[in-house]
């Protein structure tokens, strides 16, 4: 008990410094930014309001929401791959309160651990639960490699422009590489069957092991879920396009240059340097975009404006996160 409350006490500590540094990590990231661009005006990265530019912007806020739904239905699909079901709406309000969690509130905890903790709550079960957020978010992973590619081979220009070629590429084989070998690991018996029936944080990974083992034993749900994860993240892209006709860079940050690069964007952010991904994602469509004829300004705005959009959508799952989302008929909460 004494050992268990030093340990507890130690993760309340890292807790408290962790979100600051973040913070900082954040505006230091954006702070070298505004430095390094030459010149900086606000106003020429505010767009000029027009029933065009407004008809994108609303067009990229509605495809940011749409990927959120398509989002709860990969997890559905996901779920019940494992024998676990729940509505679509339903998982739209977990969804959506994870979103807010993550994008607006400034904590350390993910918006995913709230996820399985209330979804887990209704079906009771925890471990396949947890199995099938790592599994939803593991096929984004799997689908971001693969729109790099496409994008690189329908605008061979894109493969010639120096660092950023080299960077996206290398992120993509590097994502799909590290991903492999995972699973390879996990689905294995050896490893992964290790942890089946184990006690604590071990029946995670027997969980995930579980998961994958499913997922093979299925193909047509694997597929399904692949699928719904690969229109998930062309919703991105296509977010990103309206996003890029707004700021007035879409004649040089068209369709193929995002398919190619914003993939890299979207997983140079994950990483858990800053907040919400401030500065990575800004930094990193300055070294994508700028190769292209982009102003170092307008592609930080790109970056910027994607941000507001994702915020705005997150506000969106305020009261789920209040006051939680409505509970399921008991009949869909699992499957045989």
């Amino acid at each position: 008990m004494w050992g268990s409350s030093v340990d507890e006490e130690q993760q309340q500590s890292k807790r408290r410094w962790v979100l600051p540094l973040r913070i900082l990590v954040s505006l230091g990231m954006l702070g070298i930014l505004w430095w390094k661009v030459p010149e900086f005006d606000p106003s020429d990265v505010v767009p000029e309001w027009s029933l065009p530019s407004v008809a994108a912007l609303a067009l990229a806020l509605l495809l940011t929401f749409a990927g959120i739904v398509l989002s709860a239905v990969r997890w559905k699909k996901v779920l019940q791959a494992l024998g676990l079901d729940a509505s679509t709406r339903h998982l739209l309000n977990l969804y959506l309160a994870c979103q807010f969690v993550s994008n607006v509130l400034p904590t350390t905890i993910g918006g995913d651990v709230l996820r399985v903790s209330r979804l887990s709550k209704e079906n009771g079960e925890t471990p396949r639960t947890f199995a099938s957020v790592v599994l939803e978010r593991l096929t984004g992973w799997i689908v971001l490699p693969l729109i790099t590619f496409v994008g690189l081979l329908l605008n061979p220009g894109l493969r010639h422009l120096g660092t950023a070629s080299l960077v996206t590429f290398a992120l993509a084989v590097a994502t799909l590489s590290g991903l492999g070998l995972l699973l390879a690991v996990i689905a294995g018996e050896r490893f992964g069957g290790h942890f089946l029936d184990r006690d604590g944080w071990r029946r995670f990974v027997g969980a995930v092991h579980f998961g994958v083992s499913e997922m093979r034993k299925r193909p047509v749900a694997a597929c399904e879920v692949l699928l719904a994860g690969l229109v998930y993240q062309l919703s991105l892209v296509l977010a990103a396009v309206m996003a890029a006709r707004v700021v007035g860079i879409s004649d040089a940050a068209g369709i193929t240059a995002l398919l190619a690069f914003l993939p890299a964007v979207l997983i140079a952010q994950v990483f858990p340097l800053g907040i919400s991904g401030l500065g990575v994602r800004e930094a990193a469509f300055v070294l994508f975009l700028t190769p292209l004829g982009v102003p170092s300004d307008q592609a930080i705005a790109l970056g910027f404006l994607l941000y507001l959009l994702n915020l705005v959508v997150s506000l969106l799952g305020a009261p789920s996160f209040a006051f939680g989302a409505p509970k399921q008929p008991e009949a869909q909460q699992a499957v045989a």
